[in-house]
């Protein structure tokens, strides 16, 4: 069963295209090269033929990690919100009872602490899982 090919999109030719400067600008592809490549970039009409202009060169770095908690993330994924939410209710609920019981230990900060980094590694969990989806593979 043979697949049909995908036809690519302008900012596909231009991801790939602007792969071929950078690798002609590190000095691994010629003046000669980088010109024909960017020719045939230009001229793709499907997905494969992009993803043969670029076999040949490594792959560029992923994007450094942001703060995973940010509000983009919150507003992309709900799932982060509700923990967020449970999480500041539990906080809420543990510090006044904290108050109301009048001890002097502030004994609320070790279930806040374990509260915080669940958060932090379930945003972070949805970020590496973000990144490995926008991976182009060309």
């Amino acid at each position: 069963m043979e697949t049909t090919p995908i036809r690519a999109t302008d900012a596909e030719r231009e991801r790939v295209a602007a792969a071929v400067q950078t690798a002609g600008s590190e000095g691994r592809l010629t003046l000669d090269e980088v010109e024909e490549r960017l020719t045939h970039v230009y001229a793709a009409k499907f997905t494969d033929e992009l993803a043969s202009l670029t076999a040949d060169l490594p792959r560029p770095a992923p994007p450094a990690p942001r703060f995973p908690l940010s509000r983009d993330a919150l507003r992309r994924h709900p799932a982060l919100r509700v923990h967020l939410a449970v999480a500041v209710v539990v906080a809420v609920l543990l510090i006044v009872r904290w108050a109301v019981l009048g001890a002097g230990f502030f004994w609320p900060v070790f279930p806040l602490l374990w509260l915080g980094m669940s958060l932090l590694v379930h945003a972070r969990v949805r970020a590496a899982r973000e990144r490995r989806r926008a991976a182009v593979p060309y």
